[in-house]
């Protein structure tokens, strides 16, 4: 196999940090090569090099032995390399199709637009991902799943020679993830050289033929035949010494009212006949595939979509809820949203003011005062425990790793103290030892009293935290089932409500 792409001694310095030094990597056409690492250690940084994001200071980048330094990822897309980036880049007010075809609207700014052929080619990919929505609607209007989707048939649809993925799967339901990969097998077979960024190490094991690996900035190793390889070896090289696994103790069942209840809800957003209830000290699985309404029925909880009929009761007392704020400050509940560059963070603000937002109210004196040293204190120990890798706590979020931003956003409420928190897709984009960490704190805020609703795409994560799962299709529940903790047994039984029949 010849090489597709080759990265050679590259290093890159921002202020405070030295992102990559003397790395290298080599894809080869007609290869899956996974390039792992933890959160800040380079892998998004490599990549926005590769595609002209980002000018490294030393190294050499070639495409098919020819040396290339593109200008920007538009560029990079016109020589041939197409990327996924973990942030989605996809403009909201455009219509699905436009934002697929978006650098071949026409052939130069003057050319009117056959929107007419625009869509047609857009449905092309669509279908090939299994996605069933119309091109013409409105990007703002999908879930975070088929947004991913949607970025993912845009880099498809460029038909490069060279195809990187950021994480591509790390909103995707199990079934989802089975298409891509038919498609990335495909291309692979095809001679398509795709480079693949993961913190699933159970699917780079399935789909990928060579690795590398970077820590802290540099070369764990290069270009290592993945079947020379196990688990074991991999999480080495990657946290430097051997994985840690989040603790599994069974908490005592707690005869206790529901802190929230749930009686034949109905919301605006077509939400019909829920019945759920979460106790203090339980975690609570909610699962489904894309466009089930999982999130949304999260975020009309929280008041963001009207109640139509039914019930919410908060420790037994019905109530009508407004607002975050009301959510937040009158009922303890809080929400870890899955879209946290939309939604989780605000990205021109510090590391400190994110994670500190849910509680200025409470650590503000009572002519409103508030110190920095006292929101730090609150919101430290919490960060240090997520192992968040910034220079500052004063550092812009915007420009933190993704997964680091995900830190954030878990850590803004876990210093909140809620009473009761969903936690939406909370593993996105972060690395397996800071999964494991996750997992544990999740354990100890139920172990503490937390009600947690945990809504995860992650069929092993919702098997390895929840204490039961309910299942949701169509905006209704389906059907729930009791976690015993054997995958086998509780996926099938969860896939067979989705089904539409209750798994034996």
């Amino acid at each position: 196999m010849s090489a597709a792409l080759q990265v050679s001694h590259v290093s890159k310095s921002f202020p405070g940090v030295k992102a990559l030094s003397d790395v290298s990597i080599t894809f080869q056409a007609g290869s899956i090569h996974a390039l792992l690492g933890e959160n800040g250690a380079g892998k998004s940084t490599l990549i926005k090099i590769v595609t002209g994001i980002h000018l490294q200071d030393e190294g050499e980048v070639m495409m098919g032995g020819i040396p290339v330094r593109f200008a920007n990822p538009r560029k990079a897309a016109a020589g041939g390399l197409g990327v996924v980036h973990q942030e989605r880049n996809l403009v909201n007010r455009l219509p699905v199709g436009e934002n697929i075809m978006l650098d071949r609207l026409g052939a130069h700014s003057l050319s009117p637009v056959d929107y007419r052929s625009v869509h047609k080619e857009a449905e092309r990919w669509l279908k090939l991902l299994e996605l069933d929505v119309d091109p013409r609607m409105q990007v703002s209007r999908l879930s975070v799943a088929q947004m991913q989707l949607v970025e993912i048939g845009k880099a498809l649809s460029l038909q490069s020679r060279v195809l990187l993925l950021d994480e591509p799967t790390a909103s995707l339901t199990p079934n989802e993830t089975k298409v891509l990969f038919r498609i990335l097998r495909k291309l692979r077979d095809d001679g398509v050289a795709i480079g693949f960024v993961s913190h699933k190490l159970e699917e780079v094991f399935e789909i990928c033929d060579k690795v590398t690996v970077l820590r802290d900035g540099h070369n764990a190793c290069d270009s290592i035949d993945l079947n020379k390889l196990n688990r074991a070896d991999v999480v080495q090289m990657m946290i430097g010494r051997a994985e840690r696994i989040s603790k599994k103790d069974a908490r005592p069942k707690r005869d206790v009212p529901p802190y929230i209840e749930l009686k034949s809800y109905a919301s605006a957003d077509g939400h019909r006949d829920i019945n759920l209830s979460v106790r203090p000290g339980e975690i609570v699985g909610l699962y489904g595939l894309v466009g089930a309404g999982r999130s949304e029925l999260a975020k009309a909880l929280l008041g963001l979509s009207p109640q139509t009929a039914g019930q919410v009761l908060v420790k037994g007392r019905p109530v009508a809820i407004h607002s975050v704020a009301e959510a937040l400050h009158s009922h303890g509940m809080g929400y870890v949203s899955e879209d946290r560059k939309q939604e989780g963070l605000i990205l021109l603000h510090s590391v400190l003011a994110n994670s500190g937002i849910t509680v200025w109210r409470k650590l503000a004196t009572r002519l409103g005062f508030l110190r920095d040293a006292t929101v730090a204190d609150h919101v430290g120990p919490i960060l240090r425990k997520l192992e968040l890798k910034t220079p500052s706590l004063y550092q812009t979020i915007g420009n933190l790793s993704g997964g680091n931003q995900q830190k954030v956003s878990v850590a803004k409420w876990l210093a909140a103290g809620v009473k009761f928190l969903i936690i939406d897709e909370p593993s996105v984009g972060i690395d397996i030892k800071t999964k494991a960490y996750l997992h544990d704190l999740i354990h100890e805020l139920a172990n503490e009293g937390t009600a947690i609703l945990l809504i995860t795409s992650d069929m092993p994560e919702m098997v390895d935290v929840a204490d039961r799962i309910l299942v949701m299709d169509d905006y209704q529940i389906k059907g729930e089932v009791e976690n015993d903790r054997n995958y086998e047994r509780v996926s099938k039984q969860i896939m067979g409500f989705i089904h539409g029949r209750e798994a034996a």
